[in-house]
């Protein structure tokens, strides 16, 4: 333990898996550049799973460990945010493949410390995924928290989020969709919410999810028709 980050010592062999795993993300966070005209490319937020993991099995600090995985993620969305703005990737690809790599290392929570018990330590079970525990039931920090970690980590989650929700809404700028349908869209993004409302004031999740759910609806409003603009009111 070193100014409250678990800090892991690696022996070679373990240095060697961790730069391999490393390398491994690297060809496919690069794959566009061989110019294969494949979508393999997208496996980069999957394959991003093996080194933050690694980390995590070697006792690693399992805040760090989530934000590397995040800093990882941002950094693969960036590149093919750049690519759907050049007309070569498509929005709905890259949140396919996301959603997958989150529900990939969602299982990875769920049978990892069954195996190996000591990856439990700072972690609380949220259904049967064992997530960072970051805060006690009265919404104060863990003692093993370091507050510049977290900070970082809250910072990398929100970026992130913002990566993923603002793209999809400007995938419908302009776009006829009918009142009822806002109720969709806003459910999709529900789960997100909650999530930057608990890591930036737990103890005021559902009142600041709900603030920002209103947020989207108005937003929504804002940006998307529902082809009704030019029609005439019915007469009586």
């Amino acid at each position: 333990l070193k100014d409250g980050i678990i800090v892991a010592s690696l022996d070679i062999n373990s240095i060697i898996v961790l730069m391999t795993f490393v390398i491994i993300f690297a060809v496919f966070l690069a794959f566009d550049t061989f110019k294969r005209n494949e979508k393999y490319a997208y496996l980069a937020y999957i394959v991003a799973l093996l080194p933050v993991n690694f980390m995590w099995i070697v006792n690693f600090d399992i805040l760090g460990v989530y934000l590397l995985l995040f800093i990882l993620w941002c950094v693969t969305l960036l590149r093919d945010l750049w690519g759907v703005k050049q007309d070569k990737k498509e929005i709905n690809d890259i949140i396919l493949y996301f959603a997958l790599a989150i529900l990939v290392q969602l299982i990875i929570t769920a049978i990892l410390p069954v195996s190996i018990p000591a990856l439990l330590t700072n972690t609380t079970p949220w259904l049967v995924f064992n997530l960072p525990d970051i805060y006690t039931d009265t919404f104060a920090f863990e003692s093993w928290v370091n507050l510049d970690i977290l900070f970082a980590f809250r910072l990398t989650a929100t970026l992130m989020i913002i990566l993923v929700i603002v793209p999809l809404i400007l995938d419908i700028k302009d776009e006829e969709v009918p009142l009822p349908m806002f109720i969709v869209i806003i459910a999709l993004f529900i789960l997100p919410f909650l999530y930057l409302s608990y890591l930036w004031l737990p103890e005021a999740t559902a009142v600041l999810t709900l603030l920002m759910s209103v947020m989207l609806f108005i937003v929504l409003l804002l940006i998307t028709r529902s082809g009704k603009e030019g029609e005439l009111p019915k007469k009586k």
